[in-house]
């Protein structure tokens, strides 16, 4: 069980069935078309989708700089749940973030979750607008799957 005072959860209901939000999350061409807010761009650096493996993303941003999103695969359970340890530089490093799936007939359910190494660095976390920064992401990822339907 995740420690509430150290863990960010959002959840969200996609409109679509739970293999393709599945694919959605595990594709890189797909990945790259959803996976930053609104206005930037994702370039799939690696994404090697096995336990151990890893992945690294990069996001252009406006002032000239980099946002590089990379982690580690800890589990990967086949339609049900991708976890990770992660960094998303310059903001946020040395996080779990865990993605649980489960089908609701034709739609999915979906359980983000983002444990932090301390209480302290959750709540500074969401000072910096955690919720809204993934909250775009999400909204995106629900825009690609309403046009793969």
């Amino acid at each position: 069980m995740n420690d509430p005072n150290k863990t960010v959860t959002i959840q969200r209901t996609f409109n679509a069935p739970i293999e393709l939000v599945w694919e959605a999350w595990t594709t890189p061409e797909h990945i790259a078309k959803w996976w930053s807010p609104k206005g930037m761009t994702t370039k799939i650096i690696e994404h090697s989708f096995t336990v151990g493996g890893k992945w690294k993303y990069i996001m252009p941003m406006p002032n000239g700089n980099e946002f590089t999103a990379e982690g580690i695969y800890t589990e990967i359970v086949e339609l049900e749940k991708i976890c990770s340890l992660a960094n998303f530089k310059p903001m946020t490093e040395g996080v779990e973030i865990q993605s649980i799936f489960k089908k609701n007939g034709q739609k999915t359910e979906f359980t983000f979750h983002v444990i932090h190494p301390t209480e302290a660095y959750k709540i500074a976390q969401e000072k910096m607008g955690i919720q809204n920064g993934w909250g775009s992401v999400f909204n995106r990822l629900d825009e690609f799957l309403t046009d793969k339907k």
